[in-house]
């Protein structure tokens, strides 16, 4: 396991018993003390983390553009962007044949782990603590929301942008499949001929991963 003293303050909490967050690091595959209880209510309390969040933000808002509005910031893509950026996958521990399928950096597993540190940050600490740090993290995802296209998914988005410009539709092609049947990812590359981009996406299944893709490739093109 990696160093949880340096994990703690990329969460900016530290914890009063270490037991849990080393729980919440634990995949089912190492073990009966696993994290999948804390990842129950993890998932719980970010859902209502991000309403608020979002209620907050957006006051007039209609229920159904705020539900999509928390679907995309709650999603594996995106628990998995935050994921990364907090080192997660050194710290987990993982059963031999997870870490032989490279299970330290598939999205289903590291997102799933993160869901259930902030489970074991609310057992800590409580729920404001949990709401400040999920609110830390979150904090660019939130800030570059934007509510008229924030409601279309990425493929969307990507195929309306090119088409503003009269330029082809991106391709999709399946480039691999890793993982147990329970926890496969998927692999996906999305790529545009003009001007000429390319990502490769990661996902539970094809379509998440398309999706993941096209997002990448968005922020590309937006770039430049």
């Amino acid at each position: 396991m990696g160093d949880l003293r340096a994990l703690q303050g990329r969460l900016n909490h530290r914890f009063g018993r270490i037991d849990l967050l080393e729980q919440a690091l634990t995949h089912r595959s190492a073990g009966a003390a696993n994290n999948e209880r804390l990842e129950f209510l993890g998932d719980s309390i970010l859902n209502c983390v991000i309403a608020i969040a979002l209620c907050e933000r957006f006051g007039t808002m209609r229920e159904g553009e705020l539900s999509r509005l928390r679907a995309n910031l709650v999603r594996q893509d995106t628990l998995y962007k935050v994921a990364l950026g907090l080192d997660l996958g050194p710290n987990l521990r993982l059963g031999e044949g997870e870490l032989r399928s490279g299970g330290v950096g598939r999205p289903s597993i590291l997102g799933d782990a993160l869901e259930a540190v902030f489970g074991a940050i609310f057992l800590d600490a409580g729920f404001d603590r949990v709401k400040d740090v999920i609110l830390g993290l979150y904090r660019n995802h939130l800030e570059r929301i934007d509510p008229r296209v924030s409601g279309k998914d990425a493929k969307t988005r990507l195929q309306e942008w090119l088409q503003g410009r009269r330029l082809p539709l991106p391709a999709y092609d399946l480039m691999a499949v890793q993982g147990e049947a329970h926890a496969q990812e998927f692999q996906v590359a999305c790529r545009v001929g003009k001007p000429p981009t390319s990502a490769i996406g990661r996902g539970p299944n094809r379509r998440a991963a398309e999706q993941d893709a096209a997002h990448q490739v968005l922020e590309q093109l937006n770039d430049e």
